[in-house]
Protein backbone atom coordinates (compact mmCIF):
# COMPACT_ATOMS: atom_id res chain seq x y z
CA UNK A 1 0.00 0.00 0.00
CA UNK A 2 1.41 3.61 -0.94
CA UNK A 3 1.61 5.71 2.26
CA UNK A 4 1.12 8.62 0.33
CA UNK A 5 -2.31 7.46 -1.34
CA UNK A 6 -3.64 6.30 2.24
CA UNK A 7 -6.97 7.23 3.44
CA UNK A 8 -6.66 7.97 7.25
CA UNK A 9 -9.96 8.01 9.22
CA UNK A 10 -9.38 8.19 13.20
CA UNK A 11 -13.50 8.86 14.65
CA UNK A 12 -14.52 9.04 17.53
CA UNK A 13 -18.51 9.69 18.15
CA UNK A 14 -21.07 8.93 20.66
CA UNK A 15 -24.78 8.92 21.50
CA UNK A 16 -26.52 7.81 24.50
CA UNK A 17 -27.50 4.21 22.66
CA UNK A 18 -24.15 4.21 20.36
CA UNK A 19 -20.36 4.48 20.69
CA UNK A 20 -18.34 5.06 17.17
CA UNK A 21 -14.66 4.45 17.52
CA UNK A 22 -12.25 3.66 14.64
CA UNK A 23 -8.73 3.93 13.23
CA UNK A 24 -8.41 3.03 9.63
CA UNK A 25 -6.09 3.19 6.99
CA UNK A 26 -7.44 2.70 3.56
CA UNK A 27 -6.01 2.31 0.27
CA UNK A 28 -6.11 5.50 -1.64
CA UNK A 29 -6.98 3.44 -5.12
CA UNK A 30 -10.41 0.78 -5.81
CA UNK A 31 -13.15 0.05 -4.06
CA UNK A 32 -13.36 -0.46 0.21
CA UNK A 33 -15.97 -2.35 1.23
CA UNK A 34 -17.44 -1.48 5.05
CA UNK A 35 -19.07 -4.51 5.73
CA UNK A 36 -21.77 -5.23 9.02
CA UNK A 37 -25.16 -5.85 10.42
CA UNK A 38 -27.49 -2.84 10.47
CA UNK A 39 -27.11 -0.18 12.70
CA UNK A 40 -23.38 -1.42 13.25
CA UNK A 41 -22.13 1.89 12.14
CA UNK A 42 -21.15 1.37 8.59
CA UNK A 43 -22.52 4.69 7.46
CA UNK A 44 -21.97 6.99 10.38
CA UNK A 45 -18.35 6.29 9.30
CA UNK A 46 -19.41 7.83 5.64
CA UNK A 47 -21.12 10.38 7.29
CA UNK A 48 -18.16 11.10 9.03
CA UNK A 49 -16.01 11.20 6.09
CA UNK A 50 -18.17 13.49 4.39
CA UNK A 51 -18.59 16.03 7.51
CA UNK A 52 -22.17 15.23 7.96
CA UNK A 53 -21.51 14.77 11.88
CA UNK A 54 -20.42 17.52 13.04
CA UNK A 55 -19.90 15.78 16.69
CA UNK A 56 -17.38 13.53 15.16
CA UNK A 57 -13.91 13.81 16.31
CA UNK A 58 -10.74 12.82 15.15
CA UNK A 59 -8.82 13.19 12.09
CA UNK A 60 -10.03 12.28 8.31
CA UNK A 61 -7.18 12.39 5.87
CA UNK A 62 -8.34 12.02 1.92
CA UNK A 63 -6.97 12.90 -1.09
CA UNK A 64 -4.15 13.90 0.12
CA UNK A 65 -5.84 16.74 2.07
CA UNK A 66 -6.67 16.87 5.77
CA UNK A 67 -10.45 17.41 5.72
CA UNK A 68 -10.38 17.42 9.94
CA UNK A 69 -7.96 17.09 12.96
CA UNK A 70 -9.54 17.86 16.21
CA UNK A 71 -6.16 18.41 17.63
CA UNK A 72 -5.42 21.53 15.35
CA UNK A 73 -9.10 22.60 15.57
CA UNK A 74 -8.68 21.96 11.38
CA UNK A 75 -12.51 21.42 10.00
CA UNK A 76 -13.32 21.39 6.08
CA UNK A 77 -16.87 21.83 5.84
CA UNK A 78 -18.48 19.29 3.33
CA UNK A 79 -18.80 21.59 0.60
CA UNK A 80 -15.63 22.39 0.54
CA UNK A 81 -14.55 18.23 0.80
CA UNK A 82 -14.02 16.76 -2.89
CA UNK A 83 -16.35 14.07 -2.42
CA UNK A 84 -19.21 12.59 -4.28
CA UNK A 85 -22.23 11.26 -2.21
CA UNK A 86 -24.98 8.22 -3.68
CA UNK A 87 -27.39 7.50 -1.12
CA UNK A 88 -29.70 4.45 -0.78
CA UNK A 89 -32.32 6.58 -2.73
CA UNK A 90 -31.38 8.57 -5.58
CA UNK A 91 -32.34 12.03 -4.35
CA UNK A 92 -32.52 13.47 -7.94
CA UNK A 93 -34.09 16.58 -8.41
CA UNK A 94 -37.70 15.60 -9.87
CA UNK A 95 -38.25 19.02 -11.47
CA UNK A 96 -35.14 18.46 -13.52
CA UNK A 97 -34.09 16.02 -16.85
CA UNK A 98 -31.35 13.53 -16.19
CA UNK A 99 -29.58 16.27 -17.90
CA UNK A 100 -30.71 18.77 -15.92
CA UNK A 101 -29.59 16.91 -12.65
CA UNK A 102 -26.20 16.39 -14.46
CA UNK A 103 -25.48 19.68 -15.63
CA UNK A 104 -26.48 21.17 -12.13
CA UNK A 105 -23.49 18.97 -10.41
CA UNK A 106 -21.52 19.70 -13.04
CA UNK A 107 -22.33 23.72 -12.41
CA UNK A 108 -21.16 23.16 -8.77
CA UNK A 109 -18.17 20.79 -9.56
CA UNK A 110 -15.02 22.16 -8.49
CA UNK A 111 -11.18 21.12 -8.69
CA UNK A 112 -9.56 18.92 -11.64
CA UNK A 113 -12.16 16.87 -13.68
CA UNK A 114 -11.77 13.03 -13.04
CA UNK A 115 -14.02 11.82 -15.53
CA UNK A 116 -15.56 13.67 -18.41
CA UNK A 117 -19.83 14.09 -19.19
CA UNK A 118 -19.28 11.77 -22.06
CA UNK A 119 -17.46 9.34 -20.58
CA UNK A 120 -19.85 8.93 -17.74
CA UNK A 121 -23.02 8.63 -19.72
CA UNK A 122 -20.99 6.16 -21.51
CA UNK A 123 -19.54 4.35 -18.44
CA UNK A 124 -23.53 3.75 -16.98
CA UNK A 125 -25.15 3.28 -20.18
CA UNK A 126 -27.50 6.32 -19.78
CA UNK A 127 -27.57 8.25 -23.13
CA UNK A 128 -30.99 7.07 -23.94
CA UNK A 129 -31.87 8.45 -20.69
CA UNK A 130 -30.69 11.91 -20.59
CA UNK A 131 -33.88 13.39 -21.85
CA UNK A 132 -36.58 11.57 -19.44
CA UNK A 133 -37.62 13.01 -16.00
CA UNK A 134 -36.76 11.04 -12.91
CA UNK A 135 -40.18 10.26 -12.38
CA UNK A 136 -40.20 7.99 -15.25
CA UNK A 137 -36.95 5.94 -14.76
CA UNK A 138 -36.48 2.26 -13.05
CA UNK A 139 -35.08 2.51 -9.97
CA UNK A 140 -31.77 0.85 -11.44
CA UNK A 141 -31.85 3.40 -13.72
CA UNK A 142 -32.17 6.38 -11.28
CA UNK A 143 -29.13 4.43 -9.10
CA UNK A 144 -27.18 4.60 -12.23
CA UNK A 145 -27.81 8.60 -13.14
CA UNK A 146 -27.48 9.61 -9.20
CA UNK A 147 -23.86 7.50 -9.64
CA UNK A 148 -23.55 9.89 -13.01
CA UNK A 149 -24.38 13.25 -11.42
CA UNK A 150 -21.70 11.89 -7.80
CA UNK A 151 -19.04 11.88 -10.49
CA UNK A 152 -19.81 14.77 -12.09
CA UNK A 153 -19.08 16.88 -9.20
CA UNK A 154 -15.65 15.91 -9.90
CA UNK A 155 -14.46 13.84 -6.70
CA UNK A 156 -11.35 12.66 -4.98
CA UNK A 157 -13.46 10.05 -3.37
CA UNK A 158 -16.79 8.50 -3.68
CA UNK A 159 -18.97 7.42 -0.80
CA UNK A 160 -21.60 4.62 -1.46
CA UNK A 161 -24.00 4.17 0.64
CA UNK A 162 -25.81 0.77 0.46
CA UNK A 163 -26.80 2.33 -3.23
CA UNK A 164 -28.65 -1.48 -3.98
CA UNK A 165 -30.83 -1.40 -1.02
CA UNK A 166 -34.05 -0.56 -2.20
CA UNK A 167 -33.34 -2.16 -5.33
CA UNK A 168 -35.19 -5.85 -6.25
CA UNK A 169 -32.57 -9.11 -7.08
CA UNK A 170 -33.39 -7.79 -10.55
CA UNK A 171 -32.99 -4.49 -10.47
CA UNK A 172 -29.40 -5.12 -8.17
CA UNK A 173 -28.45 -7.76 -11.00
CA UNK A 174 -28.61 -4.77 -14.02
CA UNK A 175 -26.37 -2.19 -11.92
CA UNK A 176 -23.47 -4.47 -10.30
CA UNK A 177 -21.83 -4.55 -14.03
CA UNK A 178 -22.18 -0.95 -13.93
CA UNK A 179 -20.28 -0.72 -10.24
CA UNK A 180 -17.49 -2.99 -11.61
CA UNK A 181 -16.94 -1.17 -14.47
CA UNK A 182 -16.40 1.96 -12.52
CA UNK A 183 -13.99 -0.03 -10.12
CA UNK A 184 -11.93 -0.78 -13.16
CA UNK A 185 -12.23 1.96 -15.62
CA UNK A 186 -11.66 4.84 -12.62
CA UNK A 187 -8.79 6.06 -10.40
CA UNK A 188 -11.47 7.61 -8.43
CA UNK A 189 -11.08 5.57 -4.65
CA UNK A 190 -14.33 4.32 -3.61
CA UNK A 191 -15.70 3.66 -0.16
CA UNK A 192 -18.74 1.29 -0.36
CA UNK A 193 -21.45 0.11 2.44
CA UNK A 194 -23.08 -2.79 1.98
CA UNK A 195 -24.45 -5.66 4.25
CA UNK A 196 -24.72 -8.14 1.63
CA UNK A 197 -21.39 -9.83 1.31
CA UNK A 198 -22.17 -11.21 -2.16
CA UNK A 199 -21.79 -7.30 -2.97
CA UNK A 200 -18.99 -6.78 -1.49
CA UNK A 201 -17.38 -10.39 -2.92
CA UNK A 202 -17.92 -9.10 -6.43
CA UNK A 203 -17.27 -5.23 -6.07
CA UNK A 204 -14.35 -5.01 -3.37
CA UNK A 205 -10.78 -4.79 -2.65
CA UNK A 206 -10.76 -3.77 0.16
CA UNK A 207 -13.01 -4.96 3.10
CA UNK A 208 -13.35 -3.75 6.40
CA UNK A 209 -15.71 -5.31 9.07
CA UNK A 210 -17.42 -3.13 11.46
CA UNK A 211 -19.51 -4.08 14.65
CA UNK A 212 -20.78 -2.47 17.03
CA UNK A 213 -19.41 0.83 16.14
CA UNK A 214 -15.72 -0.96 15.85
CA UNK A 215 -13.53 -1.88 13.25
CA UNK A 216 -13.23 -5.47 14.04
CA UNK A 217 -10.56 -6.45 10.90
CA UNK A 218 -9.18 -4.44 7.85
CA UNK A 219 -7.14 -5.85 4.86
CA UNK A 220 -7.82 -7.39 1.58
CA UNK A 221 -10.71 -8.99 0.57
CA UNK A 222 -9.23 -12.34 0.14
CA UNK A 223 -6.95 -11.77 3.13
CA UNK A 224 -9.97 -11.22 5.54
CA UNK A 225 -12.57 -13.78 3.86
CA UNK A 226 -9.72 -16.59 4.00
CA UNK A 227 -9.49 -15.75 8.38
CA UNK A 228 -11.36 -18.07 10.40
CA UNK A 229 -11.29 -16.27 13.42
CA UNK A 230 -13.72 -13.40 12.23
CA UNK A 231 -17.85 -13.06 12.69
CA UNK A 232 -17.54 -13.26 8.97
CA UNK A 233 -16.32 -16.69 8.73
CA UNK A 234 -19.50 -18.33 11.65
CA UNK A 235 -22.13 -17.69 9.04
CA UNK A 236 -23.63 -20.04 6.82
CA UNK A 237 -21.99 -18.25 3.39
CA UNK A 238 -18.52 -18.62 5.19
CA UNK A 239 -16.72 -18.25 1.41
CA UNK A 240 -13.03 -16.99 0.56
CA UNK A 241 -12.63 -14.49 -2.44
CA UNK A 242 -9.83 -15.85 -4.88
CA UNK A 243 -8.02 -13.24 -6.80
CA UNK A 244 -7.62 -15.86 -9.91
CA UNK A 245 -6.91 -15.37 -13.69
CA UNK A 246 -8.33 -17.14 -17.12
CA UNK A 247 -5.18 -19.74 -18.19
CA UNK A 248 -6.68 -22.51 -20.26
CA UNK A 249 -9.75 -23.05 -22.60
CA UNK A 250 -11.15 -26.50 -23.02
CA UNK A 251 -13.59 -26.36 -25.84
CA UNK A 252 -14.66 -30.09 -26.00
CA UNK A 253 -15.57 -30.84 -22.58
CA UNK A 254 -16.78 -26.63 -21.78
CA UNK A 255 -14.36 -26.07 -19.31
CA UNK A 256 -12.32 -23.23 -17.86
CA UNK A 257 -8.95 -23.64 -16.04
CA UNK A 258 -8.30 -20.49 -13.95
CA UNK A 259 -5.38 -20.69 -11.67
CA UNK A 260 -4.46 -18.32 -8.67
CA UNK A 261 -1.74 -18.71 -6.32
CA UNK A 262 -0.84 -22.10 -5.62
CA UNK A 263 -3.40 -23.60 -7.25
CA UNK A 264 -5.70 -24.48 -10.09
CA UNK A 265 -9.29 -24.80 -10.75
CA UNK A 266 -11.69 -26.62 -13.66
CA UNK A 267 -14.73 -24.68 -13.44
CA UNK A 268 -18.05 -24.48 -16.09
CA UNK A 269 -16.83 -22.88 -19.26
CA UNK A 270 -16.57 -18.90 -18.68
CA UNK A 271 -16.38 -16.16 -21.23
CA UNK A 272 -13.06 -15.04 -21.04
CA UNK A 273 -9.81 -14.64 -22.45
CA UNK A 274 -6.61 -15.88 -21.89
CA UNK A 275 -4.94 -14.05 -18.82
CA UNK A 276 -8.27 -12.26 -17.98
CA UNK A 277 -8.21 -11.46 -13.88
CA UNK A 278 -11.20 -13.27 -12.30
CA UNK A 279 -13.09 -13.00 -9.13
CA UNK A 280 -13.78 -16.81 -7.58
CA UNK A 281 -15.82 -17.12 -4.86
CA UNK A 282 -15.11 -20.71 -2.63
CA UNK A 283 -17.93 -21.57 0.08
CA UNK A 284 -16.57 -23.88 2.75
CA UNK A 285 -19.47 -25.74 2.66
CA UNK A 286 -18.67 -26.91 -0.60
CA UNK A 287 -14.73 -28.10 0.01
CA UNK A 288 -14.01 -31.39 1.64
CA UNK A 289 -10.72 -32.71 3.16
CA UNK A 290 -9.15 -36.16 1.99
CA UNK A 291 -6.02 -37.53 4.13
CA UNK A 292 -5.23 -39.08 0.82
CA UNK A 293 -5.59 -38.56 -2.85
CA UNK A 294 -9.18 -39.74 -4.26
CA UNK A 295 -8.78 -42.42 -6.92
CA UNK A 296 -11.69 -42.45 -8.44
CA UNK A 297 -14.19 -39.12 -7.78
CA UNK A 298 -16.46 -37.05 -9.75
CA UNK A 299 -14.79 -33.91 -8.31
CA UNK A 300 -12.46 -32.57 -10.95
CA UNK A 301 -10.43 -30.21 -8.32
CA UNK A 302 -8.73 -32.01 -5.82
CA UNK A 303 -5.66 -29.95 -4.32
CA UNK A 304 -2.97 -30.58 -2.22
CA UNK A 305 -3.05 -28.46 0.87
CA UNK A 306 -2.02 -27.78 4.30
CA UNK A 307 -4.14 -27.19 7.39
CA UNK A 308 -3.54 -24.29 9.03
CA UNK A 309 -6.34 -24.25 11.52
CA UNK A 310 -9.49 -25.39 13.00
CA UNK A 311 -12.36 -24.30 14.97
CA UNK A 312 -15.47 -26.27 16.30
CA UNK A 313 -18.54 -24.74 17.17
CA UNK A 314 -21.59 -25.75 19.53
CA UNK A 315 -23.27 -27.24 16.82
CA UNK A 316 -21.01 -30.22 15.91
CA UNK A 317 -19.27 -28.18 13.07
CA UNK A 318 -15.80 -27.59 12.44
CA UNK A 319 -14.63 -24.91 10.28
CA UNK A 320 -10.71 -25.66 8.82
CA UNK A 321 -8.24 -23.34 7.72
CA UNK A 322 -6.39 -24.33 4.63
CA UNK A 323 -3.22 -23.38 3.07
CA UNK A 324 -3.10 -23.81 -0.67
CA UNK A 325 0.97 -22.59 -1.45
CA UNK A 326 -0.34 -19.09 -0.85
CA UNK A 327 -4.30 -19.05 -0.71
CA UNK A 328 -6.11 -19.65 1.68
CA UNK A 329 -9.38 -21.61 1.66
CA UNK A 330 -12.03 -22.82 4.42
CA UNK A 331 -13.95 -25.95 4.66
CA UNK A 332 -17.16 -26.93 6.33
CA UNK A 333 -16.87 -30.37 7.76
CA UNK A 334 -18.95 -32.10 10.69
CA UNK A 335 -16.90 -32.36 14.15
CA UNK A 336 -17.27 -36.18 14.27
CA UNK A 337 -15.45 -36.32 10.22
CA UNK A 338 -13.01 -33.75 11.57
CA UNK A 339 -12.27 -35.96 14.53
CA UNK A 340 -12.06 -39.22 12.36
CA UNK A 341 -9.70 -37.32 10.09
CA UNK A 342 -7.66 -36.33 13.08
CA UNK A 343 -7.75 -32.87 11.52
CA UNK A 344 -4.90 -30.47 13.28
CA UNK A 345 -2.96 -27.92 12.63
CA UNK A 346 0.32 -28.90 10.21
CA UNK A 347 -1.14 -31.61 8.93
CA UNK A 348 -1.13 -32.57 4.75
CA UNK A 349 -4.23 -33.13 3.31
CA UNK A 350 -6.22 -33.10 0.11
CA UNK A 351 -8.93 -30.20 -0.45
CA UNK A 352 -11.77 -31.85 -2.74
CA UNK A 353 -13.56 -28.39 -3.90
CA UNK A 354 -16.71 -29.74 -5.36
CA UNK A 355 -17.88 -25.98 -7.10
CA UNK A 356 -16.82 -22.12 -7.44
CA UNK A 357 -18.87 -19.04 -8.50
CA UNK A 358 -16.64 -16.93 -10.86
CA UNK A 359 -18.07 -13.43 -9.41
CA UNK A 360 -18.85 -11.88 -12.59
Amino acid sequence: MNEASLIEARLALRYPAFELDVDLQLPGAGVTALFGPSASGKTTILRCFAGLERRCTGRVVAAAQVWQDSTSGCFVPPYERPFGFVFQDARLFSHLTVHGNLRYAMRRARGPEQVGFDETVHLLDIGGLLERHTEQLSGGERQRCAIARALLTRPRLLLLDEPLAALDDARKAELLPYLERLRDALSIPMIYVSHSMREVARLADHLVLVHDGRAHASGPIAEITGRIDLPLGDGEEAAVVVLARCEEQDHEDALTRVVFEGAALWLPRIACEIGHPLRVRIAASDVSIALETPRASSILNIVSATVLARVDDERGRSLVQLDLGGTRLLARLTRRSANLLGVRPGQAVFAQIKAAAVLR
